[in-house]
């Protein structure tokens, strides 16, 4: 088990991305914080991982609410000890045009998908600074990359993550501390599932593979990332989007 005696957090652990990252990560031997809004499906989690061997625990948080983030970061410090991984994946989605587009929806996307990363990451990094020994991954999107009509504020959300990433990356790289991204093309998952039926149909014919990918795809990037064996990548955006964006 390449993550043996490691404690991560995943935050928007109780469904979708976060929950495949955090069942990959416990499979591959991490002890897992969950963190979330909705506690029945963080038990739910907590539940498969552990009917599988794994560890983990549930702490319930709002991870737009500063407060929040911080009460929850120093009761797994408690509990765990350290956090070593980071995921940060929490992220919702007001999707509308900008002429349109009201301010609170704004706000909400940008506080819970980019704002809620950064208050993550500092309350993680002493941990890892102590330790000389971390994993910061970030889960930006494709169109954080390429833009997408209607979604001026998801994709200035995740095309912010990506601009932290690097930051982040060249600020802690000194401790042996990498800061890496992973951005998902058109994944199934519960947010995807609400769109049009020629919205899917027009998306995956702009992918080479022909698919959409699952969310165990992009959980197995994390995890790799997370391990010993990307101790050479920080500051990177992996793709994992069957080819729909290169270069």
């Amino acid at each position: 088990m390449p993550l043996a005696g490691r404690i991560a957090l995943v935050t928007g652990a109780s469904q979708g991305i976060g929950r495949a990252c955090a069942l990959q990560l416990a499979k591959e031997g991490a002890a897992v914080a969950l963190v979330a809004r909705n506690q029945e499906k963080l038990e739910q989690v907590k539940q498969e991982i552990a009917a599988a061997g794994g560890q983990a625990q549930v702490f319930v948080a709002d991870l737009a609410e500063e407060d929040q983030v911080k009460t929850a970061f120093k009761a797994v410090i408690t509990q765990f000890g350290k956090i070593e991984i980071l995921v940060n994946n929490a992220g919702v989605t007001r999707d509308q045009l900008v002429m349109r587009m009201k301010r609170a929806d704004w706000d909400t996307v940008i506080n819970t998908n980019l704002t809620s990363a950064y208050l993550c990451i500092q309350q993680a990094i002493s941990s890892m600074l102590k330790q000389r020994w971390g994993r910061i991954i970030n889960v930006t999107s494709i169109f954080g990359q390429t833009g997408q009509a209607g979604q001026a504020n998801y994709a200035a959300s995740k095309a912010g993550l990506i601009g932290l990433t690097m930051a982040i990356a060249r600020e802690v790289a000194s401790r042996s501390i990498t800061c890496n991204a992973v951005a998902p093309g058109f994944i199934e998952t519960a947010m995807t599932s609400g769109l049009s039926e020629e919205f899917k149909q027009h998306a995956l014919g702009m992918i080479p593979l022909g698919r959409v990918g699952t969310g165990e795809e992009v959980a197995q990037a994390v995890a790799f990332l997370a391990s010993d064996q990307a101790s050479y990548i920080t500051g990177h955006v992996l793709n994992v989007n069957g080819g729909m964006l290169m270069g």
